[in-house]
């Protein structure tokens, strides 16, 4: 049985983003669109800048549940859904918190969301665990 009980607190994941993420995660993803490797043409269609992949949110969400109730095991998460919200940007603090929502045996599922500022990037994010 899991450790943990409706209510608790998801360990809090803090990451930064430098400015050259876009590019890298371009590579990595296969999503080379301008908007995230392209800061004249993000500015020139009305954004601040480069603008971080939606994916990459998603992925620090994930990283969160299982760094923070699986001891960084990613074969722990069985299940995640996500809002993408906001656009987060690359040299900006991307806070990740979550909350224990229910514990079934080994299955813990968890309440989630990333934020940069006031900014919420990822909002009602589910992930389900297997302890």
């Amino acid at each position: 049985m899991a450790d943990f009980k409706a209510g608790d607190a998801v360990p809090e994941l803090r990451v930064t983003p430098d400015k050259y993420l876009t590019n890298r995660y371009a590579g990595a993803s296969g999503d080379y669109n301008p908007i995230h490797i392209d800061d004249e043409f993000a500015k020139s269609v009305g954004l601040p800048g480069n603008i971080l992949h939606g994916l990459y949110g998603m992925g620090l969400v994930a990283k969160a549940a299982a760094q923070g109730l699986a001891h960084g095991d990613p074969r722990a998460l069985k299940k995640l859904t996500v809002q993408f919200r906001g656009m987060g940007l690359p040299e900006q603090e991307i806070d990740v918190t979550g909350t224990v929502k229910e514990v079934d045996g080994n299955r813990v599922t968890v309440d989630l969301e990333a934020r940069q500022g006031d900014n919420r990037i990822i909002r009602n994010a589910v992930a389900e665990l297997e302890i």
